[in-house]
């Protein structure tokens, strides 16, 4: 199995050094505006502009220029605000990585290079009520059109970005036939701009993500170019494959970034906080509790810098990216009720920090795979 012998090869000054010019930068620019992204229910427009300027939108996807992704997208995490990391990541990643690695050159000129400089906004539309982790059920579908072309109908769900992108990166049925049974089949990647006549968008109030503008989108016989197939038409299950296990890479970084700031927390509230004049952490079942969640950190962190490294050499396996996911989503879910439980009744307020990281850390079970069909997997 590729990924089972621990890579040691260790880190570097310049990685250091990398990783606190992030941090200064998203301190700068997040931490001031995250809680108004809360509110508003996405970032400001004018941030992707910044993001860009500042080259956190053109860092690569692939090769040994991942390393310096895998940085940002733990930075991300590590600010503390799980909306602002899934809005970046979908733009930034998820979903332009599709266009990075099937995209023709005019698809990477019009979508691909104005994402990149902020200028277009990018969303990824998979999936629906009845196909999120059986996608074989996938409902939205694709016409022939008189031009050429295809009329696109249906419906998705959960997507990130959704009131404010400029395309959808989006999964629909090109081929009709396949039986159920014989799984996904006869799917294609088709890129979508929003502006266009039948597409629909209504906001989605979530548990947590609040400023990651989470949208149902509806198409209407939405006219798509043939000529906005990304890669081969029927086929997007290969890329689908190769898309999935990318997404769970980003997603279980991004965990372990938000696992750092939840410790962060929870190290200073235990120090800071006296029940008869004695802190938390004087009590040794507070400090068990905060070292076990300590070292299963550090074991999660070291485990995806091993699987960034395989990435930036082209030998990540579904197994590692999964593995990844499932542990760092669930390690958030874990140190974010740990958290909340110290904070006592003031933890409980909704507008607490808190209480903010518990709503935040129950999506990321659920996206990119759901805990359970990791486990069926592994």
């Amino acid at each position: 199995m590729t990924g089972t012998t621990t890579d040691t090869t260790p880190h570097t000054t310049t990685d250091d050094t990398f990783r606190r010019r992030i941090r200064t930068l998203l301190g700068d620019l997040v931490l001031p505006h995250a809680d108004d992204w809360e509110e508003r229910g996405h970032l400001d427009p004018a941030v992707w502009r910044t993001l860009a300027e500042e080259g956190l939108l053109g860092l690569a996807h692939h090769g040994e220029g991942f390393l310096e992704s895998a940085i940002l997208l733990e930075e991300l995490g590590r600010t503390g605000y799980a909306g602002v990391r899934a809005s970046v990541g979908v733009h930034a990643y998820m979903a332009t990585s599709y266009l990075d690695l099937f995209g023709t050159p005019e698809q990477r000129a019009t979508y691909l290079e104005p994402a990149r400089r902020g200028a277009r906004l990018a969303a990824l539309a998979i999936t629906e009520a009845e196909a999120g982790s059986d996608l074989s059920r996938l409902g939205t579908r694709a016409r022939p059109a008189a031009d050429g072309g295809l009329l696109v109908s249906g419906e998705k769900l959960y997507v990130a970005n959704g009131s404010q992108a400029s395309f959808f990166v989006t999964l629909v049925k090109t081929r009709e036939g396949a039986a159920p049974a014989r799984g996904l089949t006869g799917v294609s990647l088709l890129l979508i701009d929003a502006d266009a006549p039948g597409v629909h968008r209504t906001e989605q109030k979530m548990l947590g993500w609040r400023s990651a503008d989470v949208c149902r989108v509806v198409f209407e016989d939405v006219a798509v170019p043939e000529d906005r197939i990304l890669g081969r038409r029927d086929q997007a299950l290969i890329h689908l494959i190769k898309g999935l296990d990318f997404e769970r890479l980003v997603a279980g970084l991004l965990a372990v970034g938000g696992v750092a700031h939840c410790l962060e927390l929870l190290e200073a509230h235990v120090r800071r906080r006296r029940i008869k004049d004695t802190p938390l952490y004087a009590h040794q079942v507070v400090r068990h509790q905060l070292a076990e969640l300590t070292a299963d950190h550090e074991l999660v962190a070291q485990y995806g810098r091993h699987a960034a490294r395989l990435h930036s050499r082209g030998k990540l396996d579904s197994r590692t990216a999964t593995v990844l996911k499932l542990k760092a989503t669930e390690l958030a879910v874990r140190a974010a009720h740990v958290c909340l439980q110290f904070h006592g009744a003031q933890g409980c307020l909704d507008e607490s920090t808190a209480a903010r990281l518990y709503r935040d850390s129950a999506a990321g079970t659920i996206a990119a795979g759901a805990s359970e069909l990791l486990r069926d997997l592994i």
